[in-house]
């Protein structure tokens, strides 16, 4: 996770932690190609939508949110960490016999402390990834891997201290998000299986039929008819079809072999590392055989309907 500050604040915090005098730059004019309408000043606040935490002028945005997940949780650890920062900082003003001195020197410690995080390129290029991994940031890329650190000695301690969770409230939840992404995998995968057995196959079956017939048709008039075109698609869609069986029954066997993990967190784990990659080689066939069978025998949505179409 990195912040987005913007050009002009970063060049803040460096001259702060240089201890050089920050000269502003003056705002240049948007070139928007139309020469009907006026050049106006470009802002030096977030024009970066890649960024997962971005500073947008007089706000921070955290937009690591899922789309059907609440933000109750993001907030209150969010809240905490900032509740317990400005208790650090407090601690250290009002202690203090030269409050101008010291706030200079405990924003200028800051700043050179946790400047790693800060990052205005794009976050999705994968030399961020690289960059990240220089500056010593943790880079936990599914929630098996993250949620450990909602339990672990520091996050407790800082919840527990503020009052905000007690240590049994902190470990009830970890298992209440673990146990949530198990069974959402878990109904998805069914889902999946259900929609394989009920629309894909029956779809490719029906196709690969209407083309056997039509070869055997042509052979019937005249062999020297040509229908080669029939035939290589005929075995294309026969080779994938004994792909899709296979991934299809190993996606059945991951998914049923999961359930008997007891541990929370393994089963987790498992759903990510098993049942999920069974799921993703599973529909790296299914989309190959989307290009290929008939649209009238096609009845799930393609990409390009559901892209494109206008209903």
């Amino acid at each position: 996770v990195s912040v987005f500050l913007g050009e002009e604040l970063t060049d803040i915090l460096n001259a702060i932690e240089n201890d050089t005098l920050y000269v502003g730059k003056s705002k240049t004019l948007m070139e928007i190609g139309a020469t009907v309408l006026p050049h106006f000043p470009k802002d030096t606040t977030d024009r970066n939508r890649t960024s997962p935490f971005a500073f947008t002028g007089n706000k921070f945005e955290f937009r690591m949110v899922g789309s059907s997940f609440s933000i109750a949780g993001p907030i209150i650890v969010l809240n905490t960490i900032v509740a317990d920062i400005l208790g650090q900082f407090a601690d250290i003003l009002e202690n203090s016999t030269d409050f101008k001195a010291d706030l200079g020197k405990l924003i200028k410690k800051t700043v050179t402390d946790h400047k790693r995080i800060i990052f205005n390129g794009n976050n999705y290029d994968s030399s961020w990834v690289v960059e990240a991994e220089r500056r010593g940031l943790s880079n936990l890329k599914t929630t098996p891997e993250a949620l450990p650190a909602f339990i672990s000695p520091k996050s407790i301690e800082l919840f527990t201290r503020h009052g905000v969770f007690s240590e049994h409230e902190i470990h009830s939840r970890y298992d209440i998000l673990l146990e949530n992404y198990s069974k959402t995998i878990n109904i998805e995968a069914l889902t999946m299986i259900d929609m394989v057995n009920r629309e894909v196959i029956p779809a490719v079956v029906a196709y690969q039929n209407e083309l056997a017939e039509l070869v055997l048709r042509k052979k019937s008039i005249s062999a020297d008819l040509p229908a080669g075109l029939e035939e290589s698609l005929i075995d294309r869609i026969s080779r994938l079809s004994e792909c899709l069986k296979a991934r299809l029954d190993n996606l059945s066997a991951q998914t049923i072999a999961v359930r008997e993990i007891k541990d929370n967190l393994e089963m987790a784990k498992a759903y990510r590392e098993k049942v999920f990659m069974a799921m993703s080689e599973l529909r790296m066939i299914v989309d190959e055989l989307e290009t290929l069978v008939s649209s009238k025998h096609w009845k799930i949505p393609t990409y390009a309907e559901i892209l494109n179409s206008v209903v």
